[in-house]
């Protein structure tokens, strides 16, 4: 079981502000599951519109942070090779819970179920404390830049 702080984040994913939706990674075990953390500010640029008066985090953006944590895995545990980029492919049994404010702590916990054809699928779910707060299975492969 191995940590990875932002640098090593930024070695692993392509993302960078205002689309790097991860901070750190714990509990990256090879071949099942890894746990990703991201720390909702006020700060970040989709609160401008989403909504001014009652900011809320888009459930498309949490659904991105997780499958950004998937990436992140699969790399770390080395199942994509250097000069590949992660594509998003498909998610399925998306279901938003409870909303992501300013000042919670995302947590998301990512399984990796299978893969075939070079096409990861993933079992996602994001709490705050413990509280579930969106889940789905999500699709992505490597592809040439």
């Amino acid at each position: 079981m191995i940590s990875l702080n932002i640098n090593d984040i930024l070695k692993l994913l392509p993302h960078r502000y205002p689309f790097l939706l991860l901070d750190r990674l714990e509990e990256v075990t090879e071949g099942t599951k890894c746990i990703g953390y991201k720390n909702v500010t006020i700060n970040e640029p989709f609160f401008q519109g989403h909504f001014p008066d009652h900011p809320i985090m888009p459930g498309v953006l949490i659904l991105e942070a997780m499958a950004q944590v998937g990436g992140a895995y699969i790399r770390a545990s080395g199942g994509a090779e250097e000069g590949k980029v992660t594509y998003f492919v498909g998610i399925d049994k998306a279901r938003f819970r409870k909303p992501v404010l300013p000042g919670d702590q995302l947590r998301m916990e990512v399984e990796l179920l299978s893969t075939r054809r070079g096409i990861h699928v993933f079992q996602g779910k994001a709490y705050v404390g413990d509280s579930l707060v969106a889940e789905a299975e999500l699709k992505a492969t490597f592809v040439d830049k």
